[in-house]
């Protein structure tokens, strides 16, 4: 198995992103919410874009792996989407508007969501 390598990664991701915020709050000293803190805003979006895209993208993953589909889409669609999602969360934390990495984090994000979906229904078709 393949996917479990990925979801592994990001589950890495995900407590780092987490750690993020958890310090954010104590350094801003905001127990619940954001307090209105612009940086503490985009820690908070960024952990929560994460959990927004990357459990479903994993699915998807699997579910390929899962059709004897070839490794090499496996461990392509699974790095595409680590690093996806750490550009996002380096673009994102570094501004709230559009940055470079931000973009390419997004488009890779959904073109990974995209291209899983479709080899799935793909495979579904009749042969």
């Amino acid at each position: 198995m393949i996917t479990p390598l990925y979801a592994g990664l990001c589950g890495i991701l995900l407590l780092a992103l987490s750690s993020r915020v958890v310090n954010g709050r104590r350094v801003h000293k905001v127990g619940l919410g954001d307090g209105g803190n612009e940086e503490l805003q985009r820690l908070i979006r960024v952990q929560a874009n994460f959990v927004e895209y990357t459990p479903m993208i994993l699915v998807l993953i699997l579910l390929v792996e899962l059709n004897d589909n070839s490794a090499t889409v496996v461990h392509a669609l699974g790095i595409a989407l680590v690093l996806s999602r750490v550009l996002h969360a380096v673009g994102l934390t570094s501004s709230a508007g559009a940055t470079l990495p931000r973009f390419i984090g997004t488009l890779g994000t959904w073109l990974t969501l995209a291209i899983a979906s479709s080899i799935l229904l793909m495979d579904t078709l009749p042969q």
